[in-house]
């Protein structure tokens, strides 16, 4: 539900804009989906999340999902069936204000709100807020911190400070994954590791899955796989990887990782800036369509990655002294002889250079229309 005035602003400018009565303020119940709400908050000043009970937690989710996935930089308030106790959970997702249905609990209220007003600052050991996290000015102080930071003190500050608890590794277990997996099993082998496991891997991929796994002994991979009746209704024939190689790659790995990603604010990869394409310009932290990227390798060179698969005595993937640089779905995969980069040999005879999971377009994470 719209009320109010087009025109919002964000920043500084809010609350002035919020007394004089302008901007677009949103009314969101709790149990709304964030995936279909990006042109419904697009100019939305304030949005408000309508918890219908206060056993009901889908707000806090929702809050969350607007901060970290969609970006919101506004004003966010909580409406309705509310409690007290619930204030510093309310701030931690996100939360500027608060308007409880009930009015006989203002003394309650203020003293909560002196309690979680500390919380919602941020602390001595320098983990970084939800409504800091937002806000592009933090992203370059997160980068230029770790400009001059190596890559196992950005991970280990992203695992262990930062992001702790709410951060996950994405893998293809392709050519260079075993470096930054090797990483993270020397600061926490516990970490939860995303592999997307489309259908359509190389045998050998899943052999050096297994053989990686049990050799850095990681304990929390998730293998992520498409829905079985999207694949049915989009996929019937096994073959829209030839006819659409993007709605292939939607269907297979943007929305399954989307899924995943609930309860989690970043995630890290192993891209690097010598990959080329857009990959050229990689920042060690980013902000894309569902949250934050944390890519602790950016600058690494080739000949580091291979320094480091000998210092430390690393596996190659079997596909390697075959001539694959650059390894994803058998079906669009092929060696790549002849120069052309690291990834010549990906989707071969296309103009695409990347699956999406990084940077889909606007609605690729969301189910499309069924026919």
């Amino acid at each position: 539900m719209l009320r109010n005035n087009p025109g919002a602003k964000t920043g500084s400018s809010i609350e002035a804009q919020l007394a004089s009565g302008g901007g677009i303020i949103v009314e969101l119940p709790g149990d709304a989906d964030w995936r279909a709400l990006g042109e419904e908050i697009r100019s939305a000043v304030q949005i408000d999340i309508r918890f219908p009970s206060f056993k009901d937690g889908r707000g806090f989710t929702l809050a969350s999902q607007l901060r970290t996935r969609l970006g919101f930089a506004g004003r966010l308030r909580a409406i309705g069936d509310l409690i007290p106790d619930q204030a510093q959970f309310l701030k931690r997702v996100g939360f500027d204000a608060i308007t409880p249905d009930r009015s006989d609990l203002a003394a309650d209220w203020a003293r909560a709100e002196q309690r979680y007003s500390v919380v919602y600052q941020p602390a001595n050991d320098a983990v970084l807020t939800i409504p800091a996290r937002r806000t592009g000015d933090d992203l370059e102080a997160l980068n230029a911190r770790y400009r001059q930071s190596d890559a196992l003190e950005i991970l280990r500050d992203a695992l262990e400070t930062t992001w702790r608890g709410r951060i996950a590794l994405l893998s293809s277990f392709g050519t260079e994954a075993a470096v930054s997996l090797h990483m993270i099993a020397r600061i926490d082998p516990a970490t939860p590791v995303f592999f997307l496991d489309t259908g359509r891997h190389f045998a050998q991929t899943e052999q050096y899955l297994r053989t990686l796994v049990d050799r850095l002994e990681l304990t929390d991979l998730r293998v992520l796989k498409p829905d079985a009746e999207e694949t049915r209704e989009e996929d019937a024939d096994g073959y829209l990887w030839q006819r659409d190689a993007d709605a292939c790659c939607a269907l297979r790995k943007v929305r399954p990782l989307a899924r995943a990603l609930d309860g989690f604010d970043a995630l890290v990869t192993g891209r690097k800036r010598f990959h080329g394409g857009a990959r050229a310009a990689l920042p060690v932290v980013e902000r894309v369509a569902d949250g934050l990227r944390i890519n602790p390798l950016a600058n690494w060179s080739a000949e580091q990655i291979q320094a480091y698969f000998q210092t430390h005595d690393l596996p190659r993937h079997p596909l390697t002294d075959m001539g694959y640089s650059s390894i994803g779905c058998w079906t669009c995969t092929a060696p790549s002889y002849g120069g052309g980069g690291l990834r010549a040999g990906r989707w071969p005879g296309q103009d695409k250079t990347e699956c999406g999971i990084h940077a889909p377009a606007p609605g690729a994470a969301v189910r499309p229309e069924r026919r």
